[in-house]
């Protein structure tokens, strides 16, 4: 379409300002990749810190954005810092937060409700029948090394069979001390208590083959051969009664979460995979989205909801970049997960499980901690601003230099990148206006990869030349040189 059709287009939707407003649309922020109030983060900028970085990081989208979402918080952070802003508004941490205080309340929930329905306790009866697969064993290993020959089995497995033949329950920790060829050797061959799922299938079937106080003959595994012992529940007890008592704790908990869920009439959307996905590219741009993912009894799960959630779990756990790979299957069994927790939440509240006025007023204590920890690491704690600006616009603008400049100390790795938590990025984008521009992002990463581009180039050629010719490889008559 040509401009002018475009502007008769604008006329007959409804007059200049429609046009004005598409015009913006089509021709503002292409060389912008961030902003922060009244701060913009070039695509030359953000191109120079990818491209000139000293640090081994890939050049791609997702780098950039990190970068982008970093300039962004730390922007606004200073923003506050300049304006006097603690970012103390309570209601706006509540909701930052509910994903945490949620966990907190379901913890305790099935600590009242789920954990006390269990009924099975450890007993020598259960440790005899290996009940809930919960064993404890002692072993000495015989290792051979991988690929070895037959020959070279047959001469480890004779020299256990000359220490099993010496092997009792009165020496048999002195013996793995003194002869076996693994870490549990220090510990007179004491592996401790195991789920039976933990251990290679022979050895375990070896194990549960031994009544307690028997010692096994040669086992054979991938790792070499092993004189197994089962000891009686006197002497295991301390290490097996810990880990039944956990075992039945959680099948006690997971009956009962399951007849939660069956009660609930748990149902996943068909596109809930893909609004997950979808979440999980940019959660802070789906924390108001009302979106249904899934229904049940009683209530339902937005896409908020849902961003909340993801937002509590720790930053190690990757959730959105695991989301991003999963297949959908997977990702529709995650939303079913978190929508059965907003049904276990359902019940707390019933239950009168709630966060105390003091647990509250911890929690605001604790986030204004946070807020001021990173304005000091930033440079931009508010009273350091006004010893050097006497305004608000000059704070803002020696706040923004300072974040600017620990962004370059940062991609030269002269400062350590800081993580800004889920809950203060909420607060803090609910407070201030902002945007990532996705089109200024590929322009930046394209900029960045021609200046590593020409870095490498430049570095090759700074190189000396070899001394000595290499030779062509066969069959190469030189035709391209």
């Amino acid at each position: 379409m040509k401009i002018r059709s475009i502007a008769i287009a604008c006329a007959l939707a409804g007059g200049l300002a429609g046009c004005d407003s598409l015009r913006e649309a089509l021709t503002t922020h292409v060389d912008v990749v961030a902003k922060a109030e009244d701060r913009e983060l070039s695509v030359t900028r953000s191109g120079d810190l990818l491209g000139n970085t000293t640090l081994q990081i890939p050049i791609n989208r997702e780098t950039a954005m990190i970068v982008a979402d970093l300039w962004m918080n730390y922007q606004l952070l200073g923003v506050a810092a300049a304006r006097g802003d603690s970012l103390g508004d309570q209601q706006l941490i509540d909701d930052a937060t509910v994903g945490i205080t949620a966990n907190e309340r379901l913890r305790r929930y099935m600590a009242s409700a789920g954990g006390s329905t269990v009924a099975d306790s450890a007993s020598e009866t259960t440790y005899t029948q290996a009940a809930g697969g919960i064993m404890v064993a002692r072993h000495i290993l015989f290792q051979f090394p991988g690929g070895a020959s037959q020959e070279q089995k047959d001469s480890v497995r004779r020299r256990a069979e000359t220490i099993r033949a010496q092997v009792t329950s009165r020496n048999f920790a002195d013996m793995a001390r003194r002869h076996s060829t693994d870490g549990s050797a220090a510990q007179g061959g004491n592996l401790g208590a195991f789920r039976r799922d933990d251990m290679v299938k022979p050895f375990s079937d070896a194990v549960a083959s031994l009544q307690p106080g028997e010692i096994s003959g040669l086992v054979e595994t991938q790792y070499g051969y092993h004189i197994i012992q089962r000891p009686t529940y006197a002497d295991a007890r301390a290490q097996y009664d810990p880990m039944f008592a956990e075992g039945a704790e959680q099948r006690a908990e997971s009956v009962f979460v399951a007849g939660v869920e069956a009660d609930a009439d748990i149902e996943v959307r068909a596109d809930a995979a893909a609004q997950a996905k979808a979440a999980a590219r940019d959660l802070a741009a789906h924390r108001q989205n009302t979106d249904v993912m899934a229904t049940y009894t009683g209530g339902r799960l937005t896409v908020s909801r849902f961003v909340r959630w993801v937002e509590s779990f720790q930053p190690q756990a990757r959730i959105p970049q695991q989301m991003a790979g999963a297949p959908d299957s997977l990702v529709r069994l995650f939303v079913r997960s978190i929508a059965r927790n907003e049904v276990l939440l359902m019940k707390a509240d019933s239950a009168g499980i709630v966060m105390t006025p003091a647990e509250k007023e911890q929690l605001y204590g604790e986030f204004r901690g946070l807020i001021v920890a990173l304005w000091q690491q930033l440079g931009i704690d508010p009273l350091m601003l006004a010893d050097s600006a006497r305004n608000q616009p000059e704070r803002e603008r020696l706040a923004a230099a300072r974040v600017d400049a620990y962004l370059d100390r940062m991609m030269t790795g002269q400062a350590q990148p800081l993580t800004v938590p889920s809950p203060v990025q909420s607060v803090l984008t609910a407070t201030y206006s902002w945007k990532i521009n996705s089109a200024g992002v590929d322009r930046a990463v394209e900029r960045a990869r021609k200046l590593r581009a020409s870095a490498d180039s430049a570095r090759s050629a700074q190189q000396p030349p070899s001394q000595v010719p290499m030779p062509a490889p066969p069959g190469d008559t030189g035709r391209n040189q």
